[in-house]
């Protein structure tokens, strides 16, 4: 090895200590300036500038064309880790390529995957993530960050960076909430999902999340250092989501001043911060000068994310890194469009096959599965009808497609002969203003939307009804989407719908025949002609340069009368899709959702059904031709109503990038059997869901995991063209027990190693080839508290000869089969009966066993010792907030009442109980009953007149022979806070 001038340059250390060097040589201003996203080059140290955080959800994005996957919900449904592996590397080559091209500018700390438990599928970002159970999610994003990351001893191919921690699954006030999440649905849901991604996948970054929990914003949150960094051995960075840094002030109002709020986060854990510079680098000289961070802070950041770029090779010979030169061809290389289409076929889900409507030919099913049979001749043709029949849509984060297959060419690929009628089922659309001119596109003037004169021509529309009153208008002269981007004007000049605002939705209403621009901004036309203009709604304004009465004066909307204008249908849609589908053999309806309107980012989805003119359409068809398939491409579940019963064959998958059409072909005609699985519950109907706001899925019933009612299609669902038998189910247990693990839960070692092997065979009965899911679930009997109804514990996708049949062995580690014990705070297997079943859904169950663990038995709660209010079974009118002392407390809901319940006490510790002690907080009028059952004050109860002063210790004098058995409650009312209590 030469001499080198630094340690940090001497490629035989390890990345700690060359990090550790590197970071001693900055000066102060180099160290703040090096906090934030966008690193500076300092070329004194040879340290060139360094950009963190590449998009990268299902492909890359936004860098220019890119090879495009399904979306992650997409994904989800292979129910594939061995494919999710695959699909990481191919992105992680592709990032090498663009870091290639622009070092400063495409990093290769890409952000991805998506963690966030799906617990509601009214979340408008469902499309980015895997689904609603955490052992799935796990596995697949574990998988996908081993392959992002790669499999080389020392260099990283890129680094996988987790978003959002934690408890992010609702977009509505995003930036100002609190997810309300007690111990348990924390670490047996939330963080459960995480944990495999670190563990086994090896991730090197996180991303918080925008949302508090508990009170407190999730980029000051303890657990980033303490579980993510500590407990999980993390070695990598975090980083803050954009804007976030700013938005503690802003946005949660957490801090008065930026110097503040950048201090907590860095102690907290935050390695780099994605904010606006100059603010977030001046906040941090305050917040030195001042004293609440010092300099050893910046220097563990830093520490982090420089052994990041040490990891990836950075300051190293390119000959030493076999990542160094990856050929520029790997960007959209023929074996990643192949991959996509693997990955596409995989998650086809079959929902519904009535009569055996599907496949509707014999092809010849490959072995491999996704290779084309021969092209095929269908009688009376095929009728693909539907607006998404003809297009491959992009969502935010999707890469630039280099060539996108629709539904419909695909389907022209299968079809000897031309048999295909295609009619999208739109209408065809004119406006006119109210005293009878035309509105056409001006020529010559960026095809604006403008009044012409009476007996001109208007210009057609192709009109799309999005459901909820958002519709988008294609121009047929120029091919492009009329869209109101420059705020000003109307003209058809966008390919498609997209940007983070939507510019190309409209609303129209029919009653009072007026139009608005995406905000709901009025649409105007000049009464002397001219170009229809978009009159933005104006404010008075409540500061500036105007007197005190202005700026106190509530703000209110001018009123600007929207234009008049008489829409004519001049091509019925629906009519030329009836006839379409009159005429042919089959009709193949394409429908779903589009991945910019209603429901993305920053927008929850004000439903879950499909859009009404969907649902008209797909009716209408039914009414002429019963053999209809359902083909619905969608970012999330739906709830299908009626139309679940009268559609007899019914297909799902995401948007599915770039081979979106061969793949929907394919398994069409029967080239390959359908084997995705549904990787979140499609509900009946909307009424069986919560708050989106309710984090808690055990007291909401939410996802398989404790939902009650019947659901459309359950979780795990997905049917097959061939059929397969599976054998009694054999189970091993492989659990090393600790010594004293039952003796009276004095187990003070962690859980045991090992698990619980099941092992069975699945024979395929039918005389193709097929893959089947086969799902191991637990549920548990004795247990001290309430348990999922099922939880998945293992699974695994196989493919199976005619015939032939497979012995599949999964294995359901203990870590799947534990509790977070409350009265203890740490997890533990307990001594229960445990029932493992082999089902091919989680409501199929196929074949079950039972075996008797000998786990800890969990002591009865000892009251005496001090118990965090937190740690309670049941509750009801409570929730989670920040204890400024600390921890969390319990505050009541809307200032009402509400209580908590403490269950299996231990009565012989309270023998010599007197009084009841509890850290309590009270800014006004309020009042603490203590009984054996809600609202009760048979143990004693007091009122309270706080005056916001703090927290304070209260004694509540005790009559335990008056009314308490073996649970004890404690109810809160008006505006008491309660952190920390216990019985002496």
């Amino acid at each position: 090895m030469s001499a080198t001038a630094y340690l940090f340059q001497n490629t035989e250390l390890p990345p700690d200590e060359r990090a550790k060097d590197l970071v001693s040589h900055l000066t102060l201003e180099e160290k703040i300036e090096s906090m934030v996203q966008y690193q500076p080059a300092i070329e004194r140290l040879g340290v060139k500038a360094y950009k963190h955080g590449t998009e990268a959800a299902h492909g890359m994005a936004w860098l220019g064309e890119a090879t495009v996957y399904p979306q992650p919900i997409g994904l989800g449904c292979t129910w594939n880790p061995e494919l999710m592996k695959k699909v990481g590397s191919a992105i992680g080559d592709e990032a090498r390529v663009f870091y290639q091209r622009n070092p400063e500018m495409n990093g290769l700390t890409l952000w991805a995957p998506t963690v966030d438990m799906e617990r509601d599928p009214r979340w408008g970002r469902t499309e980015e993530a895997y689904g609603e159970d955490p052992r799935l999610t796990g596995e697949l994003t574990a998988a996908l960050v081993q392959g992002i990351q790669g499999d080389h001893p020392r260099y990283f191919k890129a680094i996988a960076t987790l978003k959002h921690f934690i408890g992010n699954n609702n977009e509505i006030n995003r930036g100002s909430c609190s997810a309300s999440i007690d111990p348990r649905n924390m670490k047996e849901y939330y963080q459960a999902a995480f944990k495999p991604a670190f563990v086994q996948g090896g991730a090197k970054s996180m991303m918080t999340s925008y949302n508090a929990v508990n009170g407190v914003p999730t980029i000051l949150l303890d657990d980033v250092k303490a579980v993510v960094k500590e407990e999980w051995g993390m070695d990598g960075f975090i980083v803050s989501d954009a804007g976030d840094l700013l938005g503690i002030v802003n946005d949660h109002h957490y801090y008065e001043t930026y110097k503040e709020a950048v201090a907590h986060a860095i102690k907290a854990g935050i390695d780099s911060i994605t904010d606006e510079k100059e603010t977030t680098c001046r906040a941090i000289r305050e917040a030195l000068a001042e004293g609440l961070l010092q300099e050893s802070d910046l220097d563990t950041a830093l520490r982090n994310t420089f052994r990041v770029r040490f990891m990836l090779g950075e300051f190293d010979p390119a000959e030493d890194n076999p990542y160094s030169d990856i050929p520029d061809a790997k960007v959209g290389a023929p074996e990643h469009a192949a991959l996509s289409r693997q990955a596409a076929l995989e998650s086809f889900v079959l929902l519904k096959n009535e009569g055996g409507l599907l496949p509707l030919a014999a092809g010849n099913i490959a072995e491999s599965g996704g290779d084309e049979g021969a092209r095929l001749p269908v009688s009376g043709g095929v009728a693909v009808i539907g607006p998404l029949a003809d297009v491959v849509y992009r969502d935010w984060y999707s890469g630039s497609l280099p060539y996108a297959v629709t539904p419909v060419d695909g389907i022209k690929s299968r079809l000897a002969g031309g048999g295909v009628i295609h009619a999208i089922g739109d209408d065809v659309v004119v406006f006119h203003t109210a005293d009878g001119k035309p509105l056409l596109l001006e020529p010559g003037a960026g095809s604006r939307l403008a009044v012409g004169e009476p007996g001109a021509a208007a210009e057609p529309f192709r009109i799309t009804d999005w459901g909820w009153g958002s519709l988008t208008l294609r121009s047929f002269a120029t091919g492009k989407l009329l869209s109101s981007a420059d705020d000003a004007f109307l003209a058809a000049v966008s390919d498609e719908a997209y940007g983070w605002f939507v510019k190309e939705v409209f609303h129209y209403d029919e009653a009072k025949k007026e139009m608005t621009a995406w905000n709901g901004d009025a649409i105007i036309a000049p009464a002397a002609g001219g170009p229809l203009a978009v009159a933005k709604q104006e404010k008075h304004p409540a500061e500036g340069n105007c007197d005190e009465q202005e700026k106190h004066e509530k703000q209110e909307k001018q009123e600007i009368q929207a234009a008049v204008l008489q829409k004519t249908v001049v091509h019925n849609g629906l009519a030329e899709a009836v006839e379409a589908a009159r005429t042919a053999e089959t009709a193949v309806i394409v429908v779903g959702n589009n991945p910019l309107i209603n429901g993305k980012e920053e927008i929850d989805r004000p439903g879950l059904e499909l859009p009404a003119s969907q649902q008209a359409l797909i009716n209408a068809v039914l009414d002429v031709n019963p053999r209809t398939v359902v083909v619905i491409i969608g970012s999330y579940p739906f709830v299908l109503g009626e139309l679940a019963e009268r559609i007899p064959a019914i297909l799902y998958a995401s948007h599915g990038g770039q081979e979106l059409g061969n793949a929907l072909a394919s398994v069409l005609f029967g080239d390959y059997s359908p084997a995705g699985r549904l990787n979140m519950t499609w509900y009946a109907s909307e009424e069986q869901l919560g708050i989106l706001l309710d984090y808690d899925i055990r007291k909401s019933k939410l996802t398989y995991l404790y939902h009650e009612g019947k659901p459309l299609y359950p979780f795990g669902h997905g049917l097959s063209y061939g059929e397969f038998r599976y054998g009694n189910l054999e189970l091993t247990n492989d659990i090393a027990l600790n010594a004293n693990a039952g003796v009276n839960g004095e187990n003070t070692v962690g859980l045991p190693a090992g698990g619980v092997t099941a092992k069975l065979t699945v024979t395929n009965l039918s005389d193709i080839p097929a893959e089947e899911v086969v799902q191991l679930y637990v549920s548990v009997e004795g247990s001290r508290v309430e348990r999922p109804l099922k939880k998945l514990t293992a699974f695994k996708r196989v493919l199976i000869q005619p015939g032939q049949s497979e012995v599949v062995e999964l294995t359901a580690p203990v870590d799947d089969l534990a509790i977070w014990d409350v009265t203890r705070s740490k997890f533990c297997l307990e001594k229960a009966r445990y029932t493992f079943m082999a089902s091919a859904s989680s409501e199929d169950v196929r074949s079950a066993a039972t075996l008797d663990i000998e786990g800890e038995i969990i002591p009865s709660r000892n009251l005496t010792l001090p118990t965090s209010g937190d740690t309670y079974d049941d509750y009801e009118g409570v929730y989670l907030d920040e204890n400024k002392e600390g921890g969390f407390c319990v505050a009541v809901t809307d200032g009402k009442n509400g209580w908590l319940a403490y269950r299996d006490v231990n009565r012989s510790l309270l023998t010599e109980a007197s009084c009841w002690r509890g850290r309590v907080h009270a800014a006004g009028e309020g009042g603490i009953l203590l009984g054996g059952s809600p609202n009760c004050e048979k143990l004693g109860s007091i009122a309270v007149n706080g005056s916001d002063q703090g927290w304070t210790d209260i004694e509540i004098p005790l009559k335990l022979s008056e009314g308490m058995d073996h649970d004890f409650y404690i109810t809160l009312s008006g505006d008491v806070r309660l952190s920390l209590f216990q019985l002496n």
